[in-house]
């Protein structure tokens, strides 16, 4: 939700949607660096947070951040964007910062994962005793982007020194995008089995609720309105009623707007808590968790 007019303008208008959770960037997501953030920011912030009952606050980090860069001085500039991201979403009480891998760009994936690892461990290092945690997200694969084959993920969780600071946000326009299929009970079972064989299904610390403009495996990041994409409404009816992941906060990233003078995160969470309810669910499978 937007930060204008104060962080806990995000929390109201969320609120008044009937949110239960919500996501927010701490800064405008497209510059290096932000105002400090002042004790009334904060108080008013939290104090929104208890109002409303909104809970499960975590932020996203900005889109600038590349921390597997070939390039030295872009890399640094986004190892300290990154610290100052943890911080400034520790000091408002957020649980989680969702942040993409990285992009390899001129250098190799290898390469480019080998500096995620090591951003994470000196970022890490640089922010103990915070309880915020860094939440992997997953990506459709675009260009050089890392972190769209559960592979990538399970690499980097392996390399990390600390590794229970950091867990995975699974977005579902980006999985399917990057050919991870989900449209039927078996299909979905099967995504979700390899996501635990890989990296273990305790690691989903959240969910980004998306649906797809390109079709499976098009490796396009380019969320649509639920239910009005190329992933249709049957991967969040059996999502939604998963008993797995029933205490997993589920955050929308879904176009913006109004359609008939109703916000279209209005349509979107109505149309996805109809979904919620007795169905044809994915097979069970046993559990399986990873370290």
């Amino acid at each position: 939700m937007s930060i204008a007019g104060g962080y806990h303008r995000a929390v109201e208008a969320a609120a008044e949607l009937g949110m239960d959770c919500v996501q927010i960037f701490t800064k405008n997501n497209n510059q290096w660096t932000g105002k400090p953030l002042t004790d009334s920011d904060i108080a008013e912030f939290r104090a929104t947070l208890d109002r409303t009952g909104v809970t499960l606050p975590c932020s996203h980090d900005s889109y600038l951040i590349n921390l597997a860069s070939p390039d030295p001085a872009l890399w640094q500039k986004s190892l300290e964007a990154f610290i100052i991201e943890l911080e400034r979403a520790e000091a408002l009480g957020c649980i989680g910062v969702v942040m993409h891998p990285g992009s390899h760009v001129s250098s190799t994936a290898d390469e480019g994962l080998a500096k995620i690892i090591e951003a994470l461990n000196q970022a890490h290092r640089a922010t103990r005793g915070v309880k915020v945690q860094t939440w992997l997200e997953t990506t459709a694969g675009q260009g050089t982007n890392l972190g769209w084959r559960f592979e990538e993920l399970q690499h980097i969780l392996g390399g990390l020194q600390e590794p229970e600071r950091t867990g995975v946000c699974v977005d579902t326009c980006h999985i399917f995008a990057a050919g991870y299929e989900l449209e039927t009970p078996e299909t979905y079972a099967a995504t979700f089995d390899e996501f635990d064989r890989r990296i273990g299904l305790n690691r989903i610390r959240a969910f980004h609720l998306n649906d797809s403009v390109k079709g499976l495996g098009s490796r396009v990041d380019r969320h649509a309105r639920i239910g009005g994409g190329q992933l249709g409404l049957e991967p969040f009816r059996l999502l939604l009623n998963d008993p797995r992941f029933t205490t997993i906060p589920m955050y929308l990233e879904t176009p913006k707007g109004e359609e008939e003078g109703e916000q279209l995160d209005a349509i979107n969470l109505r149309t996805l808590r109809a979904l919620i309810g007795p169905t044809t669910t994915a097979p069970k499978r046993k559990r399986r968790t990873s370290t």
